[in-house]
């Protein structure tokens, strides 16, 4: 009985071995056109943060021609250079808000509406209009800056746009300035964002030129509420004007841009 069980369950045993070799190398070697899997990360290409802030630094360039900011009198500098300082602030952890870029370009008279708000991401100009200088920048043209007390002048480079409060003037807006020895006395100055009477056609229209702060940038009452709205809590502000001095000394221009 046994010898006739043996050779069957001999037979059996070579079957079992040989389907299991088979099954085990069709899993462990594909099918000659079959792909291997790969994991997610070796999937997905890596990104080099230079190459991003470069391809956003070139699309944001492009605004400057698709919103006809030429047309508005916009300097080119004051736009190449605004971008330039908020890449870095960005990169620097500064800007809360990353959408909203503010220009005020001093290199136009007091009479040009010299303040350019634009979402960069939704590339839209969402403002342009008058704001005034200190009185002792200059009458029509702001051509002297300052970071002291008591100046009673602009100042110049970038900033972080802060809180809102109600203050002497209103509604109004903190700047916080973010180059040491240029603006960075904004805060202990009262160097705000706020309404004035004095920012408006009628004053151009009487005096020539339009009215002046104590070296805050005063917007006209009727804009006021929805510019600080849009441009508070973290965004960038750029002050320019083509003072040699300023651009030679700036800190955050001075640093190396990747653009």
């Amino acid at each position: 009985m046994l010898k006739s069980i043996y050779p069957k369950l001999k037979y059996l045993t070579v079957v079992f071995v040989l389907v299991t070799g088979c099954l085990l190398f069709m899993y462990a070697v594909p099918a000659k056109n079959q792909v291997m899997a790969k994991p997610l990360a070796a999937n997905l290409a890596p990104v080099s943060d230079s190459a991003s802030l470069k391809s956003g630094y070139d699309r944001f360039l492009s605004l400057y021609d698709q919103l006809n900011l030429d047309s508005l009198q916009l300097s080119h500098e004051a736009f190449t250079y605004g971008l330039r300082g908020y890449q870095q602030l960005v990169d620097q952890g500064a800007v809360k808000n990353q959408h909203i870029i503010s220009i005020v370009d001093f290199s136009l008279p007091s009479t040009k509406k010299r303040l350019f708000i634009i979402d960069l991401e939704s590339g839209k100009l969402l403002f342009n209009t008058l704001v005034s200088h200190g009185r002792n920048s200059g009458t029509d043209m702001a051509t002297r800056f300052s970071n002291d007390l008591n100046s009673f002048k602009s100042s110049l480079g970038f900033f972080v746009t802060g809180n809102t409060y109600k203050g002497e003037h209103g509604y109004s807006l903190r700047l916080d300035g973010k180059e040491k020895g240029i603006n960075d006395r904004a805060y202990s100055r009262a160097i705000v964002m706020h309404a004035a009477d004095y920012v408006n056609d009628k004053v151009i229209q009487v005096k020539g030129y339009l009215g002046r702060s104590l070296g805050c940038p005063a917007v006209p009452p009727s804009e006021h509420k929805a510019i600080i709205n849009t441009i508070k809590d973290g965004t960038c502000m750029f002050v320019y004007s083509p003072d040699s001095n300023y651009i030679s000394s700036s800190p955050v221009l001075a640093q190396p841009f990747m653009g």
